[in-house]
């Protein structure tokens, strides 16, 4: 039942389950584990400390005479910082070096999804794969002007539609062309307001293809190349702004069109959703490509009478991570739960088979899977573990639906071979999640009205404060959930209706925050208000990490609705990821500060071993593109300072001083119209 662990195992310290997490159901399974002699991420992150040159972003080790750390002298930097590696960098390059290679790495990652994503619907445009269609074909309309992709076609004096098949298949080709193309400007970055894409254009950071980008930023922090910071970050802005306006947000959209634009849906979070008499298959990762087959197979009657014969009840999906948001917005498949919580499923007993596809796996759910009778399944062809007992089954669009049954009766096959007591942690929430761009509009304005017009009216009278885009992962260095929930609900408290996707809606799932009924318990009288009028939660979900697109597109639609300024740095909004720890939380908080958001995060910023490169970041930039990076520990801190933003914005605009409410009979009305 144990693992294989050191004698002096009893000595080494192991988390406090108290200390460790806020989550109920997350605290009695660390306790489990422990009593099973299980080791967790909680335990290593006591045992193990970070390093704090690298923390602070001094440490170069991208030639073979380092690694060279530059640590912060004692009695702080005064006048001339001569601290150097042995090159001759300093402080403020091997930062800045450090700062976007993270960029790269996370750019890197979150394109290559949209990369796949892209591949996907270029099979099904051709008719290469009967498992994938055009779902949402307006979704596809809308798109399609942005490739340069007609979706009419004049004959014979006549304005006639065009085949949609004919325009999902050039719309394809273009969509692949966007990851390498010799010339020109990512054709999305013209989705920006106007204001943005001149700044962006007058900087010189507009992305040539997405690759090139990402590559040009590894060529550049080699050593002897790129030695000036400003300039490094010049090109970091660029593979950013690649990022968000590019690779996710292509993937975003792409994913709309081939399994459905969501759209508000009910259902439920936290280790509570396993069952016990049910098989479990857990799906973790990122890429909904497979998982969205795995949905489509479990329905049908094959494999209900397969599960019915195993001697189970039934057959419960549930998801982990961002692949977990994205079969939740479009199938209400309820989230099992964040990042840190990955191994605690397994430990449960409960889960019968672990399929991943990419990013934020750990490792170590092989060897914890090994203490129970779980099947863990990889199966992406760049995502494989070391270790014996995992099983690896590539996953081909070409024959999605056959990998997707194979890797469902692995799991059903399993179902008999529990062989520890089970323990699931009751303790589960229900949420309403699956917002988008699309279904704001709708829920603000109707079916005929859909505008954003409404929520722009309601920041100008001040019954909702601001915007607050709240995103990210979990980080170990800090107790789990903690800062997601006290952020959130500090912001909705003052009346600051919450945008979140990725771990942080997973967070607010699981302390029941994604429910109309919230608002009543945790808002401000002005969103609750709102919140009650519309029948909405005050922290709208919108999806995974790459579906952050949305909430820029949602901050577009803010500044096209008009009122609120003529550019995103103009609206009385803010970013933050209170628990952030992967690179592409670094991608995705520059995307936001180069298309004018004031981003804060939690927990750490590689930055602060280089004070005139950190205050680069969180002053100079505001200059160049409205938006700019801070640092803030302390939810409920870090919540105030994004509202003194928000504040200060709302002064600028002239609406800080909250509109007297009027009554409006008839006659006003004519007068009015008149």
């Amino acid at each position: 039942m144990k693992e294989e662990a050191p004698k002096s195992q009893k000595e080494q310290k192991l988390a406090d389950p108290m200390a460790a997490s806020v989550d109920a159901a997350t605290r009695e399974m660390i306790v489990r584990a422990q009593e099973l002699g299980v080791e967790t991420i909680f335990d290593r992150a006591e045992k193990m400390k970070p390093c704090n040159i690298g923390s602070q972003g001094t440490c170069c080790k991208n030639c073979g005479m380092g690694p060279c750390r530059l640590p912060l002298p004692k009695s702080g930097i005064e006048g001339e910082d001569d601290r150097k590696g042995l090159c001759g960098a300093s402080a403020n390059t091997i930062a800045a070096r450090n700062f976007i290679r993270m960029i790269a790495g996370g750019a890197a990652a979150h394109s290559d999804h949209g990369r796949c994503v892209a591949e996907v619907f270029l099979t099904a445009a051709r008719k290469e794969s009967e498992a994938y269609k055009v779902k949402d074909e307006q979704k596809l309309l809308s798109i399609a002007p942005y490739f340069n992709v007609a979706t009419t076609v004049e004959a014979d004096g006549k304005t006639l539609d065009r085949d949609v098949d004919e325009i999902a298949l050039e719309v394809a080709e273009k969509a692949i062309n966007e990851w390498g193309k010799p010339d020109g400007a990512l054709l999305y970055t013209k989705r920006a307001p106007e204001a943005l894409y001149e700044k962006w254009e007058k900087q010189g950071v507009l992305p040539r293809n997405i690759d090139r980008e990402i590559v040009e930023i590894m060529h550049r922090t080699h050593i002897g190349v790129d030695q000036d910071y400003k300039n490094l970050m010049k090109q970091g802005t660029r593979a950013a702004i690649a990022d968000g306006w590019g690779g996710s947000m292509l993937a975003t959209d792409l994913q709309d069109v081939l399994f459905g634009t969501p759209y508000p849906i009910q259902s439920e979070a936290n280790l509570g959703v396993l069952k016990e008499d049910h098989v479990n298959l857990v799906i973790h990762g990122h890429e909904p490509v497979l998982s969205e087959m795995i949905v489509a197979v479990v329905q049908t009657p094959e494999i209900q009478e397969y599960v019915k014969a195993s001697g189970a009840k039934g057959l419960q999906l549930s998801g982990i991570c961002c692949t977990a948001n994205e079969i939740l917005q479009r199938h209400g498949v309820p989230l099992c739960g964040t990042f840190l919580q990955q191994e605690l499923a397994i430990i449960t007993g409960a889960c019968d088979a672990m399929v991943v596809d990419i990013q934020c796996i750990m490792q170590n759910i092989a060897n914890v899977a090994k203490c129970f009778h779980t099947k863990l399944i990889t199966t992406h062809p760049i995502a494989k573990m070391e270790q014996e007992n995992v099983i690896h089954i590539e996953f081909d669009e070409h024959y999605a639906i056959e990998d997707a049954k194979r890797i469902v009766k692995i799991a059903v096959d399993n179902f008999a071979n529990r062989k520890s007591e089970v323990m699931i942690p009751r303790h589960k929430n229900t949420q309403i999640a699956g917002f988008g761009v699309e279904s704001i509009e709708y829920h603000l304005g109707g079916t005929f009205r859909g505008s954003y017009y409404t929520l722009n009216d309601n920041i100008i009278n001040g019954r909702i404060r601001g915007i607050a885009g709240v995103v990210g992962c979990n980080n170990a260095r800090t107790r789990h959930n903690e800062g997601h929930i006290a952020v959130v609900k500090e912001l909705i408290k003052n009346d600051v209706i919450v945008l979140t996707t990725g771990c942080n809606g997973i967070a607010c799932a699981m302390e029941g925050l994604l429910t109309p009924e919230t608002a009543g318990v945790y808002c401000g009288p002005g969103l609750a208000e709102v919140c009650e009028t519309v029948g909405i939660p005050p922290v709208l979900h919108l999806g995974s990490c790459v579906d952050n697109s949305r909430i820029l597109l949602a901050a577009a639609e803010v500044v096209k609705a008009g009122g609120l300024g003529k550019d995103i740095s103009d609206l009385p909004a803010a970013g933050s990821a209170p628990e952030w720890m992967s690179e592409k939380a670094i991608s995705i908080g520059h995307y936001f500060v180069a298309s004018g958001v004031y981003t804060v995060f939690g927990v750490t910023l590689p930055v602060t071993g280089a004070p005139v490169f950190q205050k680069y970041l969180f002053e100079e930039f505001e200059k160049m593109y409205g938006g700019m990076w801070d640092l803030e520990p302390d939810p409920v801190l870090h919540a105030r300072k994004m509202i003194a933003h928000i504040d200060k914005k709302r002064k600028a605009l002239g609406i800080d001083k909250t509109r007297e409410r009027v009554l409006i009979d008839m006659a006003d009305r004519r007068t009015m119209s008149g």
